[in-house]
């Protein structure tokens, strides 16, 4: 009856024709935000599965909780969102630590971001951030062969992320965690960034390195 769409449309904005209503407007298109993560994200955790304990500090984007995760019994670390951060941003941090595995660097568990509060999990590291412990423990204890397994530790977990063009952006001995035997971990990810080959910084008087 009719040879295109337009012709069809006109013919109804002038009749009904079996329509309740005339043809007048367009209908407004609603912009669909993309899901942060698929529904049938590997990562995606149960939230009952997680027991909350302590606080034990904050990053950039949430604060740190020890946790018990109840399906392997096992302690994890958990950063929760703040209220005045942005959710696409602390999430981002939880995408950058997907594709990361070295031995010196926290590794992400799961997470939780189907409805909030959203989580980040991670392993859980015993004894806090290195600034803490290098002022708690005695200096009998960390001698210079310790001090440079540890600093050792850390340059390997940056040589790894400059060959995958990550940059941290916020390595300090805070964001620096510490196992036992000495081990050391670079954590807190929130500023982190993948460097594209085209990518270029120039820097300018007074601004901060990315």
């Amino acid at each position: 009856r009719f040879a295109t769409l337009q012709q069809l449309i006109h013919h109804h904005s002038i009749t009904t024709d079996g329509l309740v209503h005339l043809l007048l407007y367009p209908i407004n298109k609603h912009k669909i935000q993309p899901a942060l993560f698929k529904i049938d994200d590997k990562w995606e955790i149960p939230r009952s599965e997680i027991a909350m304990k302590q606080k034990l500090g904050g990053g950039q984007y949430g604060e740190v909780y020890e946790a018990l995760w109840k399906r392997y019994n096992k302690v994890v670390a958990v950063k929760t969102l703040k209220e005045t951060m942005s959710l696409q941003d602390f999430l981002e941090e939880a995408d950058v630590m997907k594709d990361l595995k070295h031995p010196n660097l926290v590794q992400l568990l799961g997470i939780c971001t189907l409805e909030p509060p959203y989580y980040i999990i991670t392993e859980f590291m015993p004894h806090g951030c290195l600034l803490d412990y290098l002022k708690r423990r005695p200096r009998t204890e960390l001698t210079s062969t310790v001090l440079m397994y540890m600093a050792g530790q850390v340059a390997s977990a940056m040589t790894y992320l400059e060959a995958k063009n990550f940059i941290h952006r916020d390595l300090a001995a805070r964001n620096c965690l510490v196992g036992d035997n000495h081990v050391v971990k670079v954590g807190d990810f929130g500023l982190a960034r993948l460097v594209k080959c085209e990518d270029h910084y120039t820097a300018k008087h007074g601004a901060k390195f990315p």
